[in-house]
């Protein structure tokens, strides 16, 4: 491993414990990055369950991804309410998603369409039932345990772009016993952690737009 991969390895799984263990104190700054790559994500996925398009295979793909991301990261960074939703939401799609595909069908509008749904009530019951914090506590430690994953992977070179492409994290703690232990261990450790820390303290809902 060159020394410039090696640092980026580092860096990765830095980035991935602070959220495992501070990420709702980070939230001013995780939320904005997160909503790019969901909405990255979620852009590319959008044209593959719709036209048939190869996920990320086409100039298309990556632009209305890159667009849809670029939407996503600034409402999150200037509504706090869309924020926690977007965060919620990305959690309840991928389970969707997941869980289909954990079945055996391939991903497709119907996949795609059950995914969205579910991330729309996730979305509502985390604001309706006000349990913004606790949601974002749950979702950043399962979101930075899934980041020491998919680092973990890739740096071990047994993966290629298109498998670190397509989800590896959910692949691994499917077919294997020991990363399922370390995901929900630290995911665990991290909600423990968080929750504690947190006791006391409050994140001050936030509405940029209004202040310009």
């Amino acid at each position: 491993m060159g020394f410039d991969l090696l640092c980026m390895t580092l860096m990765a799984l830095l980035v991935g414990l602070a959220l495992v263990l501070a990420g709702y104190r980070m939230l001013w700054i995780f939320l904005p990055i997160w909503g790019f790559f969901f909405g990255f994500g979620l852009g590319a996925q959008t044209l593959q369950a719709w036209f048939g398009i190869g996920f990320l295979s086409t100039i298309t793909s990556w632009v209305v991804g890159f667009l849809m991301g670029a939407v996503v990261s600034l409402f999150s960074y200037l509504f706090y309410i869309v924020a926690v939703a977007v965060l919620a939401g990305s959690l309840g799609y991928a389970l969707g998603v997941g869980l289909l595909t954990a079945l055996g069908l391939n991903f497709g509008f119907l996949v795609w369409l059950v995914g969205i749904v579910v991330a729309v009530v996730f979305a509502a019951l985390v604001l309706i039932l006000d349990i913004q914090k606790y949601a974002v506590i749950v979702i950043t430690a399962i979101d930075g345990t899934a980041i020491i994953i998919y680092t973990l992977l890739a740096s071990s070179g047994g993966l290629s772009p298109v498998q670190l492409l397509l989800n590896p994290v959910r692949l691994a703690i499917q077919n294997s016993f020991w990363w399922l232990l370390f995901f929900v261990l630290v995911a665990g450790a991290g909600i423990m952690v968080q929750l504690r820390a947190s006791r006391a303290y409050e994140i001050e809902a936030y509405n940029r737009y209004a202040d310009w």
